[in-house]
């Protein structure tokens, strides 16, 4: 396909959001490497999504796009951008004709693009070329929901200014290789953490045989998964309780419950429970697009 390139736009080309839906935010890659200042690394959730978005337009990996967590999204275009859905699967609408998810499409002045809710995974990404403009705190435009860091959850009425486009054209593939979220049982990988020995025997076993399912208790801190119960072992029942210590994203707590929770993005420290797996780089994206009452699975990375 030729002639994607486009013409320059100005800086006050933007996307006015009518309809954000339950929750859309301003998300780049993070803020890595300032958690001995007590800042969580942030970004998108699901970051293969994001990159591909991009790359879809043309713009590098790490541009700041919009996180649409079920759907219910609309906005208009004002002046003419390419832009790109990745992610999550489902209806894609501009002006009301569909657009396929991993494909590079042009909304031109005016036109309105709508996400409807997910048919599989939960959390659409949206690109657009040149990347949302929003003002960077500490070198990043993600919105970090603990700390309140970068900008503030997307409104209806928000106008959210588009950058200039990249020198990089639009790439002339029409489609890339799409791998909708699953339907059924995900299952992730899984490292040992570092309170491993935190685990009895019994629990370790249950841990990667048992069948687990992702609950209602999950943002973009963490998510609490339900099933077999696991206790701690001797050890860990003689030493008590731990200093915080700092967490990775995927991080696996055990509290008193023997419910686990994983810690995500905007996690912080571990405020006591022991990390006893930590879900591997590799199986982030999947885990961030399981929706609530979807099966989990665990194998040993």
């Amino acid at each position: 396909m030729s002639g994607r390139t486009g013409a320059l736009h100005p800086a006050s080309d933007a996307l006015l959001v009518e309809q954000p839906g339950p929750l859309t935010l301003v998300e780049d890659l993070g803020r890595p490497g300032l958690a001995h200042l007590g800042v969580a690394a942030s970004g998108a959730l699901d970051r293969g999504a994001l990159a591909l978005a991009n790359r879809l337009v043309g713009n590098p990996d790490g541009a700041a796009g919009l996180e649409v967590v079920g759907g219910g999204f609309r906005a208009r275009f004002r002046g003419t951008r390419w832009f790109a859905v990745a992610g999550a699967w489902g209806d894609i609408r501009l002006d009301g004709r569909r657009v396929t998810p991993y494909t590079a499409a042009r909304g031109v002045d005016g036109a309105v693009l709508e996400l409807a809710a997910p048919e599989r995974g939960i959390r659409w990404v949206l690109a657009v070329r040149g990347g949302v403009d929003e003002p960077p705190v500490l070198g990043s435009r993600s919105t970090d929901t603990l700390s309140g860091l970068g900008p503030a959850r997307v409104e209806a009425g928000r106008v959210l200014p588009i950058g200039s486009e990249p020198a990089a054209s639009v790439p002339t593939l029409d489609r890339e290789a799409a791998y909708p979220p699953s339907e059924g049982t995900v299952t992730l990988a899984l490292l040992p953490g570092p309170r491993a020995d935190w685990l009895d025997e019994a629990s370790t076993v249950r841990l990667f045989d048992g069948q687990w399912r992702m609950s209602a208790a999950a943002d973009r801190v963490g998510a609490r998964i339900d099933g077999p119960v696991l206790e701690r072992s001797a050890l860990a029942r003689r030493i008590g309780e731990l200093p915080s210590e700092a967490t990775v994203p995927g991080s696996m707590q055990l509290p008193p419950s023997g419910q686990p929770t994983i810690l995500l993005a905007d996690r912080p420290v571990t405020g006591g429970y022991p990390v006893v797996a930590i879900v591997a780089p590799a199986s982030l994206d999947r885990l961030a697009q399981v929706r609530p009452g979807q099966g989990i699975r665990f194998r040993h990375a």
